[in-house]
Order: C-alpha cells, then structure tokens, then sequence
C-alpha cells in the first residue's frame, strides 16, 4: 500500500501539532520516500529526510530528485539508526 501527503505529528513542551510535517510517499508502512525536482541535492534535502525517518521511528528512506540527467543520478538511499525494541 502506498500513502500519500502522510502528516506527521510532533509533540513539544505539552503541545501537539498533528500536521507538522508531511512525507511525500509511505509505502507499505516501512519506506519513507522523499520526492524533489531540484538542480542538485543538498544537505538541507537529506537533513529533511532523516527528521521524517526519526520522527516515524523508521530505518530507511529514498530521496528521489527528478531532475538530474537520468534517475540513477537522482537516487539516494538514506539509513537512520533508529533499532525497533523486541
């Protein structure tokens, strides 16, 4: 299943805002997919990424830019640390 636009709540000092943040793509509860269409990815763009992947407590997303000469150029894979507890 693939979610669109999925919000993101973060909770700060006692206050809860329940759309802070929206990720592009969810697919199937584990993959965090980032979508730009810039000249060239910068730090900013993976910072972005790795916040979603803590907030979510997921281990791992794509940053897929659309805009470089050919989508192989366009991919980059981004690895939180965040480990599940059994």
């Amino acid at each position: 299943m693939v979610a669109r636009q999925v919000p993101i709540a973060i909770e700060y000092d006692g206050l809860t805002i329940d759309a802070a943040f929206r990720v592009d793509l969810l697919i199937e509860a584990r993959l965090v997919v980032e979508i730009k269409a810039v000249e060239q990815i910068q730090k900013v763009h993976a910072k972005q990424l790795l916040t979603y992947l803590r907030l979510m407590k997921q281990p791992v997303g794509l940053l897929l830019n659309f805009s470089g000469l050919t989508m192989k150029e366009g991919i980059r894979r981004l690895v939180n640390n965040y480990q599940p507890i059994d």
